[in-house]
């Protein structure tokens, strides 16, 4: 690997056969964070295969990458130190060793994304979006009685290729939003295809019964379409979104009601849409753990240790920022949120600047900014598609302040020449 400054950033030729093994290796890594309840998951195996591929063809690590490297590195460092009196444990190391392939991956994509972005997110968008409805029919058919015995289900809830439905609708989320941006947008034929795609997700996720899921693709979607809105060229886009979006509220607003007649369909969504759940109320209901865990964490310098909190209540933190305390101490406590709010905020600045990669942007963006908000409620450190969606809002960026600089380098030039051509040189 190289270490370029974006300066002097120059892409390397790559040959078209490369080209190609590494256009469908990120549909393939897109696809494979589909399946996750096969361990190791098809993921992993083409994510290191990536890794290889792109790091032998010339991937350039630029110093613009270096706060997420040093952050990743000290968050992992932080649970490393912590768990090192645990590591005689299976668990405790499978744990520990995820964390830094997790971190791993984040920085890979980042460092992908940023060159050829527009080609490369087109790839690992039509991979996601494929995985996402294989996925989908796989939790449907199990909800649905059509697989044998529980398999692509768990406690009566759809969860397709993924061992918990909580993460199972998590994961939908944002290739539900890029077919949401192709229903909105996008000509006839595509917005068909992409209705079509749209109603199979979301139905999987319905049939989640995540609250959580159901909350983040709805406060996703309104928005993104917000964004949309505000960042579209023309009064003609801007309505046509409007219209789209109203329609498909009512839509989906009809098809719930139609699957609220069925009683097995009715009494699940009561009884997981009701806010009055027992494991979050009490002295050690979900949200009294973190209050007591967040008294731990302050006088624990070196936190307790990956997969500890559950030994000392009755259940895990359900909290990533407060599961970072516990498990990798002031040091990752503090790194991992520094973590994901400055990719926030770094996100939320380049979120009006028009590139060719914007309208996927604004799709990654708002389904990883709603993640963040979830991780108040809910373990995310470990899900793959987090890790992923830090990675291309980091990738993005980086790429929009070359093109950025780039276009701004050119109009220089331009302006230059022209007033050399009229015989005068500019103060």
């Amino acid at each position: 690997m190289h270490v370029s400054s974006n300066d002097a950033y120059a892409a390397p030729v790559t040959p078209p056969a490369v080209l190609t093994l590494q256009h469908g290796l990120l549909w393939l890594m897109g696809m494979g964070g589909a399946i996750v309840f096969i361990e190791p998951s098809p993921y992993e195996i083409f994510t290191l295969t990536a890794v290889v591929v792109f790091a032998a063809s010339g991937l350039r690590m630029q110093l613009s990458f270096m706060p997420l490297a040093l952050l990743l590195f000290a968050i992992n460092l932080g649970y490393s130190i912590c768990a090192a009196w645990l590591l005689d444990q299976k668990p405790i190391v499978y744990w520990i060793l995820t964390s830094w392939y997790m971190a791993i991956t984040a920085l890979f994509i980042a460092m992908v994304v940023s060159e050829e972005t527009e080609t490369r997110l087109r790839y690992l968008r039509s991979g996601l979006i494929a995985g996402a409805v294989i996925a989908s029919l796989a939790g449907i058919a199990g909800y649905l009685r059509l697989a044998p015995g529980e398999m692509f289900t768990l406690y009566g809830r759809a969860a397709g290729t993924f061992k918990d439905p909580n993460v199972f609708g998590a994961f939908l989320v944002l290739p539900a939003l890029f077919c949401l941006q192709s229903v909105v947008s996008d000509g006839l034929g595509r917005t068909l295809r992409s209705t079509v795609l749209l109603g199979i997700i979301t139905l999987a996720l319905l049939l989640a019964f995540s609250r959580a899921a159901w909350g983040l693709l709805a406060l996703t979607s309104a928005f993104m379409l917000l964004l949309m809105v505000l960042t579209s060229q023309s009064y003609r886009q801007r309505s046509r979104i409007i219209v789209m979006a109203i329609a498909a509220v009512i839509v989906v607003a009809m098809v719930l009601v139609i699957l609220l007649q069925f009683d097995f369909i009715r009494d699940m969504f009561q009884q997981r849409a009701s806010f009055d759940q027992q494991y979050d109320e009490g002295r050690f209901g979900r949200f009294g753990r973190h209050l007591l865990g967040a008294q731990m964490a302050l006088d624990l310098p070196l936190g307790i240790g990956p997969l500890q909190f559950s030994k000392f209540f009755p259940e895990d933190t359900h909290n990533s920022y407060l599961n970072a305390f516990m498990s990798g101490g002031w040091i990752a406590g503090v790194c991992y949120p520094a973590l994901v709010f400055t990719t926030a905020w770094i996100g939320f600045r380049y979120i009006f600047i028009r590139t060719p990669w914007q309208r996927p942007y604004l799709a990654v963006f708002s389904a990883y900014l709603g993640t963040v908000g979830e991780a108040f409620i809910i373990d995310t450190d470990h899900w793959r598609h987090f890790w992923l969606m830090l990675g291309l809002v980091w990738g993005m960026v980086v790429a929009t302040q070359r093109y950025v600089a780039t276009a701004q380098h050119r109009s220089a030039l331009q302006t230059e020449k022209d007033a050399s051509t009229m015989g005068w040189q500019p103060r």
